[in-house]
C-alpha cells in the first residue's frame, strides 16, 4: 500500500526556475562536464528551500533531467550494474515527485542513481543532531542529506564567484569572533554585539541598493504593452527601432545596480523585447536576426525563471525557421517551447500546430495528423477563463493556429480540398474577429492559402484575384511576399500563358522592390 506524503502549503515554482538555478550555479562553478555529484546535493538544496519542490524532483531538477531522461538513467544504471530488471515507468516517477512513497527496493535503487541515501530524497528523516562544521571545509557543503548553494551563489549574477580560500579565512575569521565572544566580559560582549547589529543594517542597506527609479519598472511594464499593442497596426521597420532602443537600455539597467528581485523583473523584460523583436525582424525579412533574437529571449526567460516566456521565444523560432524551409528545426522548437508552456494555455495549442505543421513542410503526413490531434486536444482542455498577455486575449492565437495552420499544411501535402475549406475557415475567423485582435498580415496569408488551393483545384482566376486581395493587405511584412511567391510559382509553372497570372507575377515583384531596395551603386573609383 502506498503511503501518500503530507500536503505542504507552500507556493511551488514552475520547474524552469530550477533550471535556472541550475545553470547559474554550474556557471559559477566554472560549468563542469561531467558535473560531479558534490555539486548535484547542494544544487537540488538550494532548489528545494527556493522553488518548494519535494527533494526526489530537486535532485532530478538538479541534474538536468526530464521525466523520462530520469527512467532511461535508472534503466541504464540496472544495466550496468546487473541488477534486476524493474517495469518503472514515467507515470511511477510522477507518482513519486507527487509524494508517493516507493517501495524499499526502488528507493535503493533511486539511492544508487543519485548517489545519496533515503533521507536526501525525502523518504525518511533524520533525527540525529547535526554534525559540527569543518573548520577547513569546501565550498560547496555534500553530505548526504544534501546542503546547499550559498545565497549570493544561488541568486545572485554579477558578483566575482568565490574560491576556496576565501571560505576558508571567513570561517576563521568568524570563529576567532565567536571565541572572543564566548570569552570576553559582559561589557566587551556587549560592545560585539553592538557592532554586528551595525553590520547587519549594512548587510541589509546593501541589498536593497539599487539604482532603478522607483517607476523604472513599471515604466518598462508599460512600454511593453503598448509595443505589443502596436506589433499588428504600425510599419514593423518603425517598431524594431524603437523596441531595440528600449532593449539596449534594459541590458545597461542589467549592467547597473539592483536587487535580485529587480534582476529577475529585468532579465524578464530584456526577454519579452528580444521575442518581440524576433517577429519584427522576420517580417523585415531577416532570418538570422530574428533566430537571434529568439535564443536571446529563452535564454533570457530562464535567467528570469519565466517559462512561458521561454515558450513564446520558440514559437517565433519555429515560424522563422519554418519560412526558412527548416522543418525539421521548426520542428525541435516547438517541442523546445512545449516543454516549457504551461499544459493549460493557450500556447500549447499553438505549439502543438506549430509541430504539426512542420511535420506537413517536411512531408510527414503521420506526424502531421498525430501532432494536429495534440493541438485540439489542448484546445478542448483551456480553462473557460483566456490567458492574457500584455491585457490582450491570447485565445484567438489558439484559434488561428487550428484553422490557418492545417490550411498551409494541407497545401503542402497535396491536399488541396482539404487546403480549401480550412482556408475558408481561417478567412472567416480573421475577418470575425473584433478589431483589437485583428492581424492584417495573417489575414493575407490565409488569401494565399486559399488561392494556392484554388490554384491546385484548376481555378487560377479566383487564386489571382485571391493573390491580388492579399497584396492589398495593410501589412504586406516579408512572411506575406514569401507565400505570395509561393503562389506566383505555381500559377506560372500550372498555367504559364495566362496574363493574369503574368499580371500578379509583376505586382509582387514591384512589392519585393519596394520592401527590400538594392543599395545605390558605388561611385566610380570607390
Amino acid at each position: 500500500m502506498s503511503i501518500q506524503a503530507t500536503k505542504r502549503s507552500r507556493t511551488v515554482h514552475d520547474v524552469s526556475c530550477g533550471r535556472a538555478l541550475r545553470e547559474r550555479a554550474l556557471g559559477q562553478a566554472g560549468s563542469p562536464d561531467p558535473v560531479p555529484m558534490a555539486l548535484i546535493a547542494p544544487i537540488a538544496a538550494t532548489i528545494a528551500e527556493h522553488c518548494g519542490h519535494r527533494l526526489l524532483k530537486c535532485r532530478r531538477l538538479a541534474m538536468g533531467w526530464t521525466v523520462a531522461q530520469a527512467v532511461r538513467s535508472v534503466h541504464d544504471l540496472v544495466e550496468a550494474e546487473q541488477l534486476g530488471k524493474v517495469g518503472l515507468s514515467e507515470r511511477s516517477w510522477k507518482d513519486w515527485e507527487s509524494g508517493v512513497l516507493p517501495s524499499p527496493d526502488y528507493q535503493d535503487l533511486l539511492c544508487r542513481l543519485f548517489t545519496t541515501n533515503p533521507v536526501g530524497l525525502g523518504f525518511a528523516h533524520d533525527y540525529s543532531l547535526p554534525a559540527e562544521a569543518d573548520e577547513g571545509g569546501p565550498l560547496w557543503s555534500a553530505g548526504q542529506g544534501g546542503g546547499r548553494l550559498r545565497e549570493g551563489e544561488a541568486a545572485g549574477a554579477g558578483t566575482r564567484p568565490w574560491t576556496f580560500t576565501e571560505v576558508e579565512e571567513t570561517k576563521r575569521r568568524d570563529a576567532v569572533k565567536l571565541a572572543g565572544l564566548a570569552v570576553a566580559s559582559p561589557a566587551a560582549a556587549a560592545q560585539i554585539l553592538q557592532q554586528a547589529a551595525a553590520e547587519a543594517m549594512e548587510f541589509t542597506r546593501q541589498a536593497e541598493a539599487t539604482s532603478l527609479g522607483s517607476g523604472t519598472l513599471d515604466h518598462l511594464d508599460l512600454a511593453i504593452t503598448e509595443f505589443n499593442h502596436a506589433y499588428s497596426l504600425k510599419p514593423p521597420k518603425a517598431v524594431f527601432d524603437s523596441v531595440l532602443d528600449y532593449r539596449r537600455k534594459v541590458d545597461a539597467l542589467l549592467k547597473a545596480r539592483h536587487t535580485h528581485g529587480q534582476e529577475r523583473e529585468l532579465f524578464a523584460f530584456a526577454g519579452w523585447m528580444s521575442e518581440l523583436l524576433a517577429w519584427l525582424a522576420h517580417d523585415l525579412g531577416n532570418a538570422r536576426t530574428g533566430l537571434a533574437f529568439a535564443t536571446d529571449a529563452f535564454v533570457h526567460g530562464q535567467q528570469a525563471g519565466h517559462g512561458q516566456l521561454c515558450a513564446w521565444a520558440m514559437d517565433a523560432a519555429a515560424s522563422i525557421n519554418l519560412y526558412e524551409q527548416r522543418p525539421a528545426k521548426a520542428r525541435e522548437a516547438a517541442l523546445k517551447g512545449l516543454s516549457e508552456a504551461p499544459a493549460e494555455h493557450p500556447l500549447t495549442v499553438r505549439l502543438h500546430a506549430q509541430a504539426a505543421r512542420a511535420a506537413a513542410a517536411d512531408g510527414d503526413a503521420e506526424g502531421f495528423t498525430a501532432a494536429f490531434r495534440a493541438a485540439e486536444d489542448a484546445h478542448r482542455r483551456l480553462p473557460p477563463r483566456s490567458a492574457r498577455r500584455f491585457g490582450m486575449d491570447v485565445l484567438p492565437l489558439a484559434d488561428y493556429a487550428l484553422t490557418s495552420y492545417p490550411a498551409t499544411s494541407f497545401i503542402w501535402l497535396g491536399q488541396a480540398e482539404a487546403a480549401r475549406r480550412h482556408a475558408e475557415h481561417a478567412l472567416a475567423t480573421y475577418q470575425s474577429a473584433p478589431e483589437a485582435s485583428r492581424s492584417p498580415s495573417r489575414e493575407a496569408i490565409a488569401r494565399i492559402d486559399l488561392a494556392l488551393a484554388h490554384a491546385q483545384l484548376g481555378d487560377p482566376d479566383d487564386a489571382v484575384t485571391l493573390g491580388h486581395q492579399a497584396l492589398d493587405s495593410a501589412r504586406v511584412v516579408d512572411s506575406v511576399l514569401g507565400r505570395a511567391g509561393d503562389l506566383t510559382s505555381f500559377l506560372t509553372r500550372r498555367y504559364p500563358r495566362q496574363a493574369a497570372v503574368e499580371g500578379l507575377r509583376e505586382r509582387l515583384s514591384a512589392a519585393n522592390d519596394a520592401a527590400h531596395p538594392a543599395l545605390p551603386a558605388a561611385p566610380p573609383g570607390a
